[in-house]
């Protein structure tokens, strides 16, 4: 299909393309996107973009920003994109990588996305350790105490940062948790700096956990990958030094996430 820009007369969209395509630019775009914005691109007059979108906020697939005038991603469109991303070939593939990266490194590893309000586990390789930390697929945990939730909140520009931060409860999962905006703030830079986040207890005591980006072909953070492991077995420096591996195998992901 081509993309939305590739159209730059108004009528030469068929009409059941059109909502298609504002899903789509929305997709793309990454940042809400307002009427007008999609009205320019599309080359489709506002009163029909208007329309558009109503329906598509009624049906979940987009919603309202905070500012009440531009559109994000809805529960049904995220949830369409974890399904894609979970279909049977692309998921065999990317269950084998991390397979090897378990076989290699003998700890779980957690394919996580951004939901609503956390991170949505989609896939998971167990360790073969019978000490393991139960998160099944489908678990939703925290951004502000996970790896993968740290890693997701430094990707955000930061007036969407800051806006995410004026509803996001920090509350303790453990005494470890971060529970105020400056320090947290302070360790996204460090994430954002070093290209990797940590958990060092904060969401579960006993355990740590590192996580890497997966990034889309517009450099935006797609999902996160992560491996944790209980404390009994590995402190976090030691889970630190495994990061590269990590990042060897999310390297490949995003190659495959791209064919």
């Amino acid at each position: 299909m081509p993309d939305a820009s590739d159209h730059e007369t108004k009528g030469q969209i068929p009409t059941n393309l059109r909502l298609l395509l504002i899903l789509e630019e929305v997709a793309r775009a990454g940042v809400p996107v307002s009427p007008s914005t999609l009205s320019d691109v599309l080359g489709l007059p506002k009163p029909t973009i208007h329309r558009l979108l109503v329906t598509a906020e009624e049906e979940g697939f987009l919603q309202r920003d905070i500012d009440g005038r531009s559109y994000g991603p809805g529960r049904r469109l995220r949830r369409l994109a974890g399904n894609t991303l979970s279909s049977q070939r692309l998921r065999t593939e990317r269950l084998a990588i991390m397979q090897a990266l378990e076989n290699e490194l003998g700890e779980t590893c957690n394919l996580a996305a951004p939901g609503r309000y956390g991170m949505v586990y989609l896939d998971r390789v167990e360790t073969h350790w019978p000490l393991r930390i139960q998160l099944p697929v489908g678990t939703q945990v925290p951004f502000h105490c996970t790896a993968s939730g740290k890693m997701y909140l430094s990707s955000l520009r930061t007036d969407k940062l800051k806006r995410v931060l004026t509803w996001l409860k920090l509350e303790p999962s453990t005494k470890k948790s971060i529970t105020d905006v400056d320090t947290l703030l302070d360790e996204l830079a460090l994430t954002r700096s070093r290209g990797f986040s940590t958990d060092n207890e904060e969401f579960m005591e006993g355990m740590v956990a590192v996580a890497v980006p997966i990034r889309d072909t517009e450099g935006r953070l797609l999902t996160t990958l992560s491996i944790h492991a209980p404390r009994q077995r590995y402190d976090l420096q030691t889970l630190i030094k495994m990061v590269p591996q990590v990042q060897e195998a999310a390297e490949r992901l995003e190659t495959l996430s791209r064919l």
